[in-house]
This record gives structure tokens, C-alpha cells and sequence, in this order.
């Protein structure tokens, strides 16, 4: 009897155990108030070349520099440049003067020369026409003895000569009144443009032969040294865009509606287990995709995911690119109102990172 009371009651403790694990495995978990995406950081990168063919004179920057937008970073060899603006900036000086002469017209000076050169005609020409008249006064009265027939053609070559002159020097006059032609002036201000282009071209090829940064960022790569020769092929240096910073996560579909643009978010890092890096969700993938290889196993590989980059601000820049981290979603968060994220920076065409 008292055998049996112990099998009844090992029976029911062993029942009484099946069924609290059944309970406790077969109910549905409690919702996490938290997602856990796992990637690596990422950022941007530029690499700067100089426009210019020429050898570099000098190099102001080391790896690891801090460098702001507009800070002189290389130099190239001026001397052949300088020489060259110097050319053209006279060029056009010399031109920019005709121009401004044939606007001005003619001076005073030259209309009155005209008019005295016109009156001075006029007296030779009369001076001229009563020599004339006389020899033929002379030849008349005395029956063409008194004067030969060579000195009455000699006199009338003489008149026709200076009425020629006459003609000659009025119409010159008239030039001066009226001033330069409209074609000429057009033609001299044209010349003037193509000086000016052409020195507007070659001070910018001087201003290029000093490589600034076009942003915020440190140097990452530092590729030539003063007396390389450089050229529009040849990168410089290679500079990281600190700011902003992104963990490029991937989110499976079943979790995809669980995470919006907007919504905050933070970042750990095995490197700095006691620290949250403050972040968001700055943009999520429309466009499906297999689960990276190098980050997931073998069995995940073949699993659809959606890439989804976490923004987090790293103000002392501790984190580095491709470092192993984890974003935390939280998902008990109120839903953004738009699609906007916190503003960022945007990127450029001539920006290289890793490929969205």
C-alpha cells in the first residue's frame, strides 16, 4: 500500500512538471521591447587629386590629421603658372586700353589737326587755280606766245593735285567727326572677352595648384610626396568623412515592419562595453537581398534581408571603420510622423565608400 502511495505520487509530481514545461514553452513569448541588428561601421570617403600636371612642391598634412573644409592640404610648382597669368594679365590690360580708346572716339586734338589739315588744302588748292588762271591770262593775251603749252599742263596737274588733296584731307575729317566703326569696337571688345577668358582659365589652374579639403575629415591615406609628379589621375590623399557614421545592419522580413526611419536607436561595441553611442535610423532598403557571407553563417546565408544603416553620433571619433557593432532599436518608441530622418550629411558624387 504504502509502495503504491509513492508511485501515485511520483506519477503526479512527473505530470505536474510535463505540464508546467508544456505551459511555459508553448505559450508565445513576451514581446521584446528592443531589436538587436548586428553589423559593422561604416563611412564615407574621398580621395582628392589635383587638376593640374605638375610635380608637387609641397605636403602640409600627416595620416591621422584632423583637417577642416578649406584648410590647404598640398601644393603644387607654381613657377611655370605665375609666369603665365603675368602674360595674360597684361595682354588683356593692353586690350581693355584699345577698347576704351575707340569708345572714346576721337580727341579734340586730332579733330582740330583735321580741320587745320583741311584749311591747309584748301589754300594750296586756291593757290593753285590762280596760278593757273594767270598762265592762262598770259597765253590768252599774247596769242600763247608768252607762256609754253608744257607750263599750262604743269599749272593744271598742280590744281587737280591739290583739289585731290582737298578731297582727301575733308574726308579724313569726316572720319575723325564720326569716330571708330561699331564692327571695330565689336571686334576689339570681343578680343577683350577672350583675354579675359583666358586669364580667368589660368588663374583658377594657379588656385588649383593648392589642394584644399573640401570638408570635415581626417586623412586617411597620404599617397604622394613633394617631387611626385602629379596629375587628375593620381588621388593624394584618401579622407574619411567622420561625421556622419553608420552601422550597416540587415533586418529580416518578418522584423522589417518593426523599424521606420527616424526612430531612435543606439550602439554598443565590444571595444566599449560600458558606452552607448546615441544614434537613429537614418535609411532602410526597399530592395531585398541575400545576408551578406561575411558576416552571417552558412545557414543564414540563403535568407532574404534588408539592409538598414543606424546614424550614431561619435563626436571623439572612436569608432573606426568596419568595426564589429550592434544596434539597438527601440521598438516601444512612438512611430515618426514622416519618413525624415535627422539631418545628415549628404553624399556627394565624388564621394567613395563602400557600395550601398
Amino acid at each position: 500500500m504504502k509502495r503504491t502511495a509513492l508511485i501515485v505520487l511520483a506519477l503526479l509530481i512527473a505530470g505536474g512538471v510535463v505540464a508546467a514545461l508544456v505551459w511555459r514553452f508553448a505559450r508565445p513569448p513576451k514581446p521584446s521591447d528592443e531589436l538587436a541588428l548586428y553589423g559593422n561601421v561604416d563611412l564615407r570617403q574621398v580621395e582628392l587629386a589635383f587638376n593640374n600636371n605638375e610635380r608637387v612642391a609641397a605636403v602640409l598634412v600627416q595620416e591621422g590629421d584632423r583637417v577642416r573644409a578649406g584648410q590647404p592640404l598640398a601644393r603644387l610648382d607654381e613657377s611655370r603658372l605665375a609666369p603665365q597669368v603675368a602674360q595674360i594679365d597684361a595682354q588683356r590690360a593692353a586690350q581693355a586700353a584699345v577698347v576704351d580708346r575707340l569708345h572714346n572716339g576721337s580727341r579734340p586734338e586730332e579733330v582740330a589737326q583735321g580741320k587745320a589739315n583741311v584749311d591747309a588744302a584748301v589754300a594750296d588748292a586756291h593757290n593753285a587755280r590762280v596760278q593757273l588762271d594767270r598762265l592762262r591770262s598770259l597765253a590768252a593775251t599774247s596769242g600763247g606766245r608768252a607762256v609754253s603749252q608744257q607750263d599750262l599742263d604743269n599749272a593744271k596737274a598742280a590744281l587737280d593735285t591739290a583739289e585731290a588733296r582737298l578731297d582727301v584731307n575733308r574726308r579724313s575729317l569726316d572720319l575723325l567727326v564720326a569716330g571708330p566703326r561699331k564692327e571695330d569696337i565689336a571686334q576689339a571688345e570681343a578680343q577683350l572677352r577672350a583675354n579675359e577668358a583666358q586669364l580667368a582659365f589660368l588663374r583658377q589652374q594657379l588656385a588649383d595648384a593648392t589642394l584644399i579639403a573640401p570638408l570635415d575629415a581626417v586623412v586617411r591615406s597620404r599617397l604622394l610626396e613633394p617631387g611626385d609628379m602629379a596629375s587628375p589621375q593620381k588621388s593624394v590623399f584618401t579622407l574619411a568623412i567622420v561625421d556622419p557614421k553608420w552601422v550597416r545592419t540587415y533586418v529580416s522580413e518578418p522584423d522589417l515592419g518593426k523599424v521606420h526611419p527616424g526612430m531612435p536607436a543606439f550602439v554598443t561595441a565590444d571595444s566599449f562595453p560600458d558606452r552607448r553611442f546615441t544614434g537613429w535610423v537614418g535609411f532602410v532598403s526597399s530592395v531585398a537581398e541575400f545576408t551578406p557571407k561575411p558576416v552571417q553563417t552558412e545557414e543564414l546565408r540563403t535568407k532574404l534581408v534588408y539592409e538598414v544603416r543606424v546614424f550614431v553620433k561619435d563626436p571623439s571619433d572612436d569608432l573606426r571603420l568596419g568595426m564589429p557593432a550592434t544596434a539597438h532599436l527601440a521598438l516601444n518608441a512612438p512611430a515618426p510622423t514622416t519618413t525624415t530622418a535627422p539631418t545628415t550629411t549628404p553624399m556627394a558624387a565624388s564621394e567613395k565608400g563602400a557600395t550601398p
